[in-house]
């Protein structure tokens, strides 16, 4: 299979990044495609849609041999579920899919169709090997049943971030944030309320803890500045 494209974002670091695709809907990145596939007749129609499904390459989860059974971090980790019941990704192909919003495709002459998505649920620099467009009557299969995923289906936690942190942020970034950590980034067997996670967005490293149902952040590092609730520092 050949690469057709990478996707770029402020998602730097597995740790923290939504379980499925749409669950943070402010979470956008760009596709770049290779230089053999810049042609924009490949494009035609596609502006027509407002989503489109991603094949995408595991690409930080490549390995030699694959088990039959994983252990989803929804289940608290402990349970084991076959590897064709579940999207993890250590599968016997590493390949992950997605459905995302299409916001806008630009062209420019140096990097020819890029598009812009958003709701993503992919690493910075993931391999992408096909876009196909999402068609609602036939994808969308609303009385499915969900298994044992339907437990996760409302599951979100509540956010506490200071002002004073928040002010450390650009405006724009702040929504896509608070949606990755309602989301719980923790692995579900981690229960201590005082234990310290650090999680990368944006060039930024947020420090928070979970207590009962509330994510509590504590500390917001930038590069050359810390900023932590009550005052900054070098």
């Amino acid at each position: 299979m050949k690469i057709i494209a990478h996707i770029y974002s402020d998602l730097t670091d597995k740790f923290g990044i939504p379980r499925q695709s749409n669950l943070v809907r402010e979470l956008t990145g760009k596709i770049i495609f290779e230089p053999e596939f810049r042609v924009k007749e490949a494009f035609e129609g596609l502006e027509e849609f407002s989503h489109i499904w991603i094949l995408w390459q595991f690409s930080e989860a490549v390995r030699d041999n694959w088990s039959p059974t994983v252990r989803p971090p929804r289940l608290g980790g402990e349970k084991r579920k076959g590897v064709f019941a579940t999207r993890s990704p250590f599968r016997p192909n590493n390949i992950g899919l997605s459905c995302v919003r299409l916001e806008k495709i630009e062209f420019s002459k140096d990097k020819g169709p890029v598009l812009t998505v958003s709701g993503i649920d992919i690493m910075n620099g993931t391999p992408i090997y096909d876009i196909k467009p999402y068609i609602a009557y036939t994808d969308s299969q609303p009385h499915a049943s969900q298994g044992f995923a339907e437990k996760s289906v409302h599951y979100r936690l509540k956010t506490d971030i200071p002002d004073e942190l928040l002010s450390a942020m650009p405006e724009e970034k702040i929504d896509a944030i608070k949606g990755i950590l309602s989301q719980d980034p923790r692995p579900a067997y981690h229960k201590d309320p005082n234990r310290i996670y650090g999680l990368s967005y944006a060039g930024y490293n947020i420090r928070f803890k979970v207590e009962g149902d509330i994510v509590k952040v504590i500390q917001i590092i930038k590069p050359g500045l810390k900023y932590t609730k009550g005052k900054t520092t070098l």
